[in-house]
């Protein structure tokens, strides 16, 4: 069911506006989620990636791998983790580009930016004043 009319659901113009969707566009798109703890911890589910993140890959031939992330290729779609390579036949290594929805965030680099995110995002915050305050009904209809 579509809900705004203003927002399109033709699958080409999905396509289209994910695929050609700017690097700041990209960044909350690639999101990876958090892992227990830190979901207990902060109270959010998912967070963009970047790079000193510390992931467990979930998904593929590299799953289990625990590393820290080297970089995040927007152009791509993809994250590097560091020591998931693979060795060329001329002895060069090359990074295998990993989907950041097959990660899990396992230790988060905080700096002033990443923790307002948090704040901001914080569950348990932005739950508790509906459920606390106190709301009086009064019914109008019968003052007439």
């Amino acid at each position: 069911m579509k809900y705004n009319p203003d927002v399109s659901s033709s699958r080409r113009k999905n396509r289209k506006a994910h695929f050609s969707a700017p690097s700041s566009v990209r960044r909350k798109i690639m999101s990876s989620s958090l892992s227990k703890e830190l979901r207990a911890k902060y109270n959010t589910r998912s967070l963009p990636i970047r790079k000193d993140d510390e992931v467990r890959i979930l998904r593929g031939k590299y799953k289990g791998r625990e590393g820290k992330v080297t970089q995040v290729y927007r152009k791509k779609w993809v994250i590097h983790v560091d020591r998931v390579q693979r060795d060329k036949s001329n002895g060069a290594t090359s990074p295998i580009g990993i989907h950041p929805s097959k990660v899990v965030i396992t230790t988060i680099k905080l700096d002033k930016d990443r923790r307002a995110i948090l704040d901001r995002k914080d569950r348990s915050k932005t739950a508790q004043p509906a459920a606390t305050e106190d709301v009086e009904i009064v019914d109008v209809s019968d003052h007439s």
